[in-house]
């Protein structure tokens, strides 16, 4: 007879529970951060003198939160892939976590030279914006986090769905959204901040399933 660990029958019980309440605080972080960028980016991008102090300090807010939001983002994949156990497929699990790595470190680029143009404007104003540096810095941050950021959260979706259809951890409905989401956010190209919320909606959405799914009582 095999006696049972309490400290693994502990971790088991309280892993979902860990990672909906990432995933939970994720969401909220990266959307209120995503919003906040979206409110601030004057109309005419190629006129650096359109941003305001108002706009450069709400921008600058949602940037700050943001390193706390990807720290809760691999605390989320980590948990979940946890949750998974033995069941992962290893080939669909170097694709999920290798994803979300990369996803986080082009968010973390992305605005790392965001937080560089904006540092620059409190130290020098609005003349170390010269047009050149700024459209520059600018069409970087674009690139990175509207272009390759979005790619990789597609690909973490759809891996994550792939792995949730073949080891039944998530109900089937939930994988065909992903895949549906994740398909969405890799083919459609736009530079409007707002296809960006797609993310961490869906992520909410995993967590909170999670989250009730384990309050609720077995047997029920």
């Amino acid at each position: 007879m095999t006696a049972s660990i309490p400290g693994k029958a502990a971790q088991g019980a309280t892993a979902p529970r860990a990672a909906a309440v990432a995933g939970i605080l994720f969401a909220l972080l990266f959307g209120a951060s995503i919003v906040l960028m979206r409110l601030s980016v004057p109309a005419d991008l190629a006129d650096p003198s359109a941003w305001t102090p108002a706009t450069l300090s709400r921008a600058a807010l949602g940037m700050r939160v943001i390193p706390f939001a990807g720290i809760l983002f691999l605390w989320f994949v980590g948990v979940i892939r946890d949750q998974l156990g033995a069941a992962e497929d290893k080939f669909f699990a170097t694709v999920t976590l290798g994803s979300a790595l990369v996803f986080v470190a082009l968010t973390f680029a992305a605005f790392g030279v965001a937080g560089g143009l904006f540092e620059s404007y409190h130290v020098g104003g609005l003349e170390a914006w010269s047009p050149a540096v700024y459209l520059f810095g600018r069409s970087v941050v674009d690139q990175i986090f509207n272009t390759y950021a979005v790619k990789m959260a597609s690909v973490f979706m759809f891996s994550l769905g792939t792995l949730w259809r073949s080891t039944g951890v998530m109900p089937r409905s939930f994988s065909l959204l992903t895949y549906a989401l994740a398909v969405i956010m890799l083919v459609v190209f736009s530079r409007s901040l707002w296809i960006l919320l797609v993310f961490p909606a869906w992520v909410l959405l995993v967590s909170v399933y999670i989250l009730i799914s384990n309050l609720r009582p077995k047997g029920s």
